[in-house]
């Protein structure tokens, strides 16, 4: 595996203790994730603090792309939230809880669009994944990473056996 076949996403679904034991567990081709806020109004934040900071639970992804391309890592992404959901995942409801693609590299942007406009097709109401490039990226506090791990029995929105 070469560096360059290294990339990042950045993914908002929802409760990110979910979105990243999915990934982590059920994708070929993720190699590290971990979890944080992404995209708020300020350069720090915690756990607490979110809810005034406008940040998302997010998950940053790398993976190897000679494994898994980004469209179809975006169509796992996508079979796991509900897109037209407005700050709401499963149980989880806030601003924090919203869905989001946070990109770092501008070509993203245009896959990501192309994947949503295919994924629109599916839906009478609009899709509300924010796409926006990464303005910032918090990691969460240690206990969140890795979270069902550690806590097999911890609440989860997502089925992670799909």
């Amino acid at each position: 595996m070469k560096n360059t076949d290294i990339h990042e996403i950045y993914l908002a679904g929802g409760c990110f203790w979910g979105v990243e034991a999915y990934m982590k567990r059920n994708v070929y081709g993720v190699i590290e994730t971990s979890v944080g806020y992404a995209n708020g109004k300020t350069d720090n934040t915690s756990y607490q603090e979110i809810p005034y900071t406008d940040h998302a639970e997010t998950v940053h992804i790398k993976y190897d792309i000679s494994r898994i391309s980004l469209p179809n890592l975006l169509k796992r992404y996508f079979s796991i939230i509900n897109p037209v959901s407005i700050n709401k995942q499963g149980n989880d409801k806030g601003r924090q809880y919203r869905t989001g693609i946070y990109y770092t590299c501008e070509s993203d942007r245009e896959v990501i669009l192309s994947e949503i406009s295919d994924l629109q097709k599916n839906y009478d109401e609009k899709i509300q994944i924010e796409v926006e490039l990464l303005k910032n990226y918090i990691l969460a506090e240690e206990y969140h990473q890795n979270y069902l791990e550690k806590n097999p029995n911890g609440y989860c929105h997502i089925d992670l056996n799909s």
